[in-house]
């Protein structure tokens, strides 16, 4: 993926958009991938897991892979 504003980041947002993480997962990071949908799924719980959806959405939206 190029970075940041990236067609890929773009899918990779729309994709955490729908689950949380799955865009990460989609960029090849897979812990956290696996860290933002465990904690949106015990943080919707208490009604608070919209935080880590949203911030699953922006960390998609803005990776810029390390060169």
């Amino acid at each position: 993926m190029a970075g940041q504003g990236s067609t890929g980041n773009v899918i990779a947002a729309l994709c955490s958009f729908f689950i949380p993480g799955l865009g990460q997962l989609i960029q090849g990071r897979v812990m956290m991938a696996l860290i933002q949908f465990v904690l949106a799924a015990l943080l919707w719980i208490v009604l608070l897991g919209w935080l880590v959806h949203l911030w699953s959405i922006i960390d998609a939206a803005m990776f810029k892979q390390a060169t």
